[in-house]
């Protein structure tokens, strides 16, 4: 199918579907294409993507700098001041860059931001893994995230996309004295409530995984892993994920589409040891919601979790469905009254890249972030007594 054509909703092209592929690719993709992986590469090791990142890759939409360079990541500065609370938004780390939260004028989550008021604004821009990095760990990226946040100067506002939600938690509950408030939008945490990703790994032996580990020599191929498993992307799907219709606009319609393709190519290679982690330890045990996992030599307890939390689900996510989405409010400490939720009527991608999701729920968090809760009364409060 055309990249300009409609998709039949009928069809299993058709949106969501390919969102949902797209999303898991480390997990649904491994059920029919490791034998193919092992097939079509058994006598090389994966190409691995240009770590760098910079050479003819897709401009970002923002101005921004670069704060701060690590192994596993470039800490983006997209502020317009230097006075005002930091906000650090915490991409995820699978298949995509960071370019998820600023996709496009109107799809960009740090313009929406920007507009609402934010003006210290920071992005992790997490790296592709080279061969050297195939032991970087979920410890690895906790450690270089701290470092990050004492780049920024903490505390900070901490905002987690999807799989950087359950990285953001677990470093807000390990340096609580660091984040002020915390954000988790799509975010998978608590997996005993059932998704389509949770039910995917749960269906597949660790094996399955490790094997696919050692036969890239230590390094999951994001670019292998989209030649196996890419779907027909459609106009349909775009539309989906951006919230906006597409025909009646030939020029800028065609320019997001190209831009969407572009986007979707741009692929991360990830490190085996911080991918067989994530598989086992956060999907498959579920030790972040049962109180099993040690982050950077503490066992974290999400009970002890007292900041300010608001949870953002999108209603028809079978990524992270609303039900697991807000499941982690039971779990933390929070005080009822520093609690908030909201959901928007869209799919997982739409919570980043949708024109509606960004003017909408995304709006309400900013406003939230730079309203006064009371914190500072409460801390005295409490130390007092």
């Amino acid at each position: 199918m055309s990249l300009h054509e409609k998709a039949d909703p009928a069809e299993p092209s058709a949106s969501p579907n390919w969102v949902q592929h797209a999303w898991l690719w480390p997990f649904e993709a491994s059920r029919l294409a490791l034998d193919i992986y092992s097939q079509w590469y058994p006598s090389r090791a994966p190409e691995p993507t240009d770590a760098a990142g910079e050479v003819a890759a897709l401009p970002w939409t923002t101005a921004n700098s670069v704060a701060l360079q690590l192994p596993s990541m470039r800490l983006l500065d997209f502020s317009n001041a230097v006075e005002g609370r930091p906000l650090l938004v915490c991409a995820p780390y699978a298949l995509h860059r960071a370019k998820i939260a600023d996709f496009a004028p109107g799809h960009s989550l740090m313009e929406a931001l920007q507009e609402a008021g934010i003006t210290r604004l920071y992005l992790t821009d997490w790296l592709s893994a080279a061969p050297e990095m195939r032991y970087f760990s979920i410890d690895t990226y906790l450690s270089d995230l701290n470092v990050a946040v004492d780049t920024i100067g903490p505390p900070v506002d901490l905002a987690g996309l999807c799989q950087g939600g359950w990285l953001a938690l677990l470093y807000a509950a390990r340096f609580p004295g660091k984040v002020r408030r915390l954000v988790l939008a799509g975010s998978p945490v608590d997996v005993s409530v059932p998704s389509e990703l949770s039910k995917m790994v749960a269906s597949l032996p660790q094996q399955s995984f490790e094997a696919m580990v050692r036969q890239g020599e230590g390094i999951v191929s994001g670019k292998n892993m989209l030649q196996i498993w890419s779907p027909p992307l459609s106009t349909l799907d775009v539309e989906a994920a951006l919230q906006r219709q597409l025909d009646g606009e030939p020029e800028d319609a065609r320019a997001l589409l190209e831009r969407f393709t572009r986007w979707n190519d741009e692929t991360l290679d990830l490190p085996g040891t911080y991918y067989l982690e994530v598989t086992d330890w956060i999907f498959r045990q579920n030790r972040i919601a049962a109180g099993d996992i040690v982050a950077l030599g503490c066992k974290i307890d999400l009970a002890a979790v007292k900041l300010p939390v608001f949870v953002l689900a999108a209603e028809n996510d079978i990524v992270v469905p609303p039900d697991q989405a807000f499941a982690t409010i039971g779990l933390l400490g929070t005080p009822p009254a520093w609690l908030q939720r909201g959901i928007e009527p869209c799919g997982h991608l739409g919570l980043f890249m949708g024109c509606k999701a960004l003017a909408g729920s995304w709006r309400r968090i900013a406003r939230w972030l730079q309203s006064d809760l009371g914190e500072a009364a409460a801390e005295r409060s409490r130390i007092s007594a």
